[in-house]
């Protein structure tokens, strides 16, 4: 999905949209989320502002959150499935070679911006695990050669 670049003016319009929305701070950044790939630290005043909240209280909520994201992702984001049924049968060892053969850790970006490598738990692959979401695509029996044919195929 290719994503708007921030413009303070066009998050305006997305926060006007949604600000008369009961609860209307997750509905908020979930609709800049879409709009931008993030929530860029710049929204957070203007979302204050319009929802009559400290920004600290904005910025609790950005924080707690952990699909939100403060800066953009990489082209491809991989979701490794971090829970028992896929450590069981491997997980570990696939995250473990996808640190390396990315060269990042957990929520971090490649330097090339190509690859975000998130954890994620409980994909309800359990059957065939350890699975992934590759760009939003289920992916399931992965062990490091697997991974790394789809990370190929993302170029």
């Amino acid at each position: 999905m290719s994503h708007e670049s921030w413009a303070p003016e066009r998050a305006a319009e997305v926060i006007a949209a949604h600000v008369s929305l009961d609860g209307a701070t997750l509905p908020i950044l979930h609709a800049l989320q879409h709009t931008f790939g993030y929530v860029p630290t710049d929204a957070v005043p203007m979302i204050a502002e319009a929802l009559n909240l400290s920004r600290a209280e904005v910025h609790g909520v950005l924080t707690f959150y952990h699909d939100f994201r403060r800066e953009p992702a990489g082209r491809h984001v991989v979701r490794l499935c971090r829970a028992e049924a896929c450590q069981a049968v491997g997980a570990v060892a696939v995250a473990n070679h996808a640190k390396a053969r990315l060269g990042i850790d957990w929520h971090g970006t490649t330097d090339d911006g190509r690859f975000t490598l998130e954890p994620v738990f409980c994909l309800g692959l359990c059957a065939c695990g350890p699975a992934a979401l590759i760009d939003g695509e289920p992916v399931a029996g992965l062990d490091p050669a697997a991974l790394d044919l789809c990370l190929e195929a993302c170029a």
